[in-house]
């Protein structure tokens, strides 16, 4: 069968789910195609099951604080990893269908197609024996978890990743976590909290890719004391009697299953992109505007986790917007990201909003810190490990960024990323309304160190150019000829 629309959307994820809402107001002349199963990358495999896993360690983990509150007992608590799974299972697939029941549930047959786009023109669709022609095309197909072949073809189902830990029906003895970005800290963590002996390795020298390298220094150190850290050599994994032998240099470690966490790649082989001519990333995404998301010369757009790069929903559902707008109007809106902002729901929690160390121009920097220890909040929670940096501009005032590793960080990392896409200066943010006791303390207490910096090196400033004009230095050399000789 031939059909022609006006749009093709490819991928019911987010980005392709809200590229529709933006379609259903211009035309209703379009078909989402899905290939898989229905239900988006968050509410399947990402963001909502994990957190539920991480609540549960976390709730679990708790027990260790028991004796110290006067409650007897919290040693003898037990988990039953079965149940825990099935727990896990129980609220990932309500998750689901709260995403199906407003979206894909309430689509005819004649909208949602079920079965794999390739391309076999630049406006002509094969989705098994039917071709679809359509003006415009949004491709929102998604992405994978990364597994090395050699890896998945020598041990199969000893290799776990977040698509396929949750299916499981219980818990390995041990882990080895291949991968300390946010998936493998935060997993790994819920894991050796639910009693898996964990192992984490990374080529690399960073924790969850944390650029600022005192934030760094004090992750390791704060989620080393659950369970062991490896940084800075390439694990090599081999089997063994009890299941596969892990060595990353000098140590080893014999682990039952590996989970691997070394980021995720576009779902486009199926495609046929190179029918469209376009090139291909190293990221294994096509190359594309990154404002407008139009991908080579014909009216096709790429929006979400297919794009490659960091994975978010708020940045999938941006991007499917903006897509499926330009997909329906010549005039095209042009995708504006905002402030940065990144959240690792371990405990504690680890954010960075804003420019990132890497990025800032040292000589314009200034920087407060402060530890949560002496935190009245904190210390009340028994947990007040952590640290929190923040950087502004020498020469305005205004905030820049933020890193840091502490309770509850998430909502610290909201506030100053709100700060920063409203232009605050330190001296506006200082004199904002805070309460006691809260976590919030910290974040005050860094503003108004940062403010004394800010004021110092004001008064330096002041100073060094007096000082210039009074010895001549920066004075015109006319200027300074015509001085008389003292």
């Amino acid at each position: 069968m031939k059909r022609s629309v006006e749009v093709a959307v490819i991928g019911a994820g987010h980005a392709g789910l809200n590229a529709v809402k933006e379609i259903r107001q211009a035309t209703d002349d379009w078909v989402l195609i899905n290939g898989g199963p229905l239900g988006t990358t968050c509410a399947r495999i990402g963001c909502m099951p994990s957190k539920v896993a991480i609540h549960l360690a976390d709730s679990f983990k708790a027990r260790d604080r028991l004796d110290r509150y006067g409650i007897a007992g919290g040693d003898t608590l037990a988990l039953d990893p079965s149940k825990a799974l099935e727990h896990i299972r129980d609220l990932r697939d309500t998750f689901v269908d709260l995403v199906l029941a407003n979206t894909t549930d309430e689509m005819d047959p004649e909208h949602l197609i079920d079965g794999y786009a390739e391309f076999i023109g630049p406006r002509r669709i094969r989705v098994g024996d039917d071709e679809i022609v359509a003006k415009a095309v949004v491709i929102a197909t998604g992405a994978r978890s990364v597994v090395p072949n050699h890896w998945q073809e020598a041990f199969g189902d000893r290799i776990l990743t977040v698509d396929t830990l949750f299916d499981q029906e219980t818990l390995p003895r041990s882990v080895a976590v291949i991968g300390l970005g946010p998936v493998g800290i935060e997993i790994g963590q819920a894991l050796r909290r639910m009693g898996v002996s964990v192992t984490g390795i990374d080529h690399g020298q960073r924790a969850s890719r944390l650029a600022d390298p005192a934030i760094n220094r004090a992750a390791i150190e704060i989620l080393g004391r659950e369970f062991p850290l490896w940084f800075g050599d390439e694990p090599e994994v081999e089997p063994c009697c009890e299941g596969l032998r892990v060595r990353a240099g000098q140590r080893e470690v014999e682990v039952e299953r590996l989970f691997v966490s070394l980021g995720r790649r576009p779902n486009l082989e199926r495609l046929g992109l190179e029918r469209l001519g376009v090139p291909i990333t190293s990221r294994g995404a096509p190359r594309f505007d990154p404002e407008t998301l139009k991908v080579g010369r014909h009216r096709v757009f790429v929006a979400g986790d297919a794009t490659g790069g960091l994975a978010t929903l708020q940045r999938a559902s941006a991007q499917g917007r903006i897509a499926g707008y330009n997909a329906t109007h010549r005039r095209l809106r042009r995708y504006q990201p905002g402030t940065p902002m990144w959240i690792v729901f371990s405990d504690p929690n680890i954010a960075c909003v804003g420019a990132s160390w890497n990025q800032l121009d040292e000589r314009h920097l200034a920087v407060a810190e402060r530890r949560f220890g002496p935190v009245g909040r904190t210390l009340i929670m028994g947990q007040n490990r952590g640290l929190l940096r923040v950087y502004a501009d020498r020469r305005d005032g205004r905030l820049l960024g933020a890193a840091m590793i502490g309770p509850r960080c998430e909502h610290l990392a909201h506030l100053l990323a709100w700060g920063i896409e409203s232009g605050l200066t330190v001296e506006t943010a200082s004199k904002m309304p805070f309460y006691h006791p809260v976590i919030e303390e910290a974040l005050q207490e860094a503003l108004i160190e940062l403010q004394a910096e800010l004021a110092r090196s004001r008064w330096l400033h002041r100073l060094f150019r007096g000082w210039k004009r009074r010895s001549g230095q920066g004075v015109p050399a006319a200027t300074r000829a015509a001085r008389p000789a003292i």
